[in-house]
C-alpha cells in the first residue's frame, strides 16, 4: 500500500505530465494552423499558375489550329479528298453527349474531322478514333450518312503514334517544308 506522501508524489508527476502534454498539444495545434496558412498560401499560388499555365496551354492549342486550318484552307483535301467547306471550332451539346471538333472539312458526302495537338500522345489518337466520329454523328444526325474521315494534326508525333495512326486509317498531318508566307508588297527603304 502507497502512503499519503507517495500517492501525493504521484498525482504530482502525474500533474506535471498532463500539463506537459497539454503544452504539447498547444504547440502542435499552433504548428496545424501555421501549416494550414501556408497551405492555403500555396493553395492560391497553384491557383494562380493553374490560371497563367491554362493560358499558355491554350494559346499553344490555338497556334497549332490556326496553323493547320490555314494549311487545309488553303488545299483542302485529305487522302485524295476534296472539300467544299473548312470551318473549325465547332461545339456541340447534345442530350449527355458534348464534344468539340477542331477542324471540319466538308463536302457531298464526306467528313473529314482533325483533331489539333501541339504534340501528339495516343490517348489524343485513341480518343479520336474512339469517340470523336460517333460523336459527331450523335450530335450532328444530317451528317450520320456521310463518309467521316479522321486526320490527327500536330507539330510533333514519334514514330510509334504514327505507325498507330495509320493503322487505325487516321490521317497523320504535320509541319513539313516551305511554311512561311511572305507579306511584303509596300515595302519601305529606311
Amino acid at each position: 500500500m502507497m502512503t499519503d506522501l507517495e500517492l501525493n508524489e504521484k498525482f504530482a508527476a502525474l500533474a506535471a505530465a498532463q500539463t506537459n502534454t497539454e503544452a504539447q498539444f498547444a504547440r502542435t495545434e499552433a504548428q496545424i494552423i501555421r501549416t494550414e496558412a501556408q497551405m492555403s498560401k500555396t493553395d492560391a499560388t497553384l491557383e494562380r499558375m493553374g490560371i497563367h499555365l491554362g493560358g499558355i496551354t491554350n494559346r499553344k492549342g490555338s497556334i497549332t489550329e490556326e496553323y493547320f486550318y490555314n494549311a487545309l484552307k488553303d488545299k483542302p483535301i485529305l487522302g485524295g479528298v476534296t472539300y467544299d467547306i473548312v470551318d473549325r471550332n465547332i461545339k456541340a451539346n447534345f442530350s449527355k453527349v458534348r464534344d468539340e471538333f477542331d477542324i471540319v472539312l466538308y463536302n457531298g458526302d464526306s467528313i473529314a474531322l482533325i483533331e489539333c495537338k501541339t504534340k501528339a500522345h495516343e490517348n489524343d489518337l485513341m480518343k479520336l478514333v474512339e469517340k470523336k466520329a460517333s460523336n459527331f454523328k450523335e450530335l450532328f444526325p444530317y451528317y450520320k450518312h456521310y463518309k467521316i474521315y479522321l486526320g490527327l494534326a500536330s507539330f510533333c508525333f514519334y514514330d510509334e503514334l504514327e505507325i498507330l495512326a495509320k493503322k487505325h486509317g487516321v490521317a497523320i498531318l504535320k509541319q513539313k517544308g516551305e511554311v512561311l508566307e511572305i507579306e511584303a508588297d509596300n515595302l519601305k527603304v529606311y
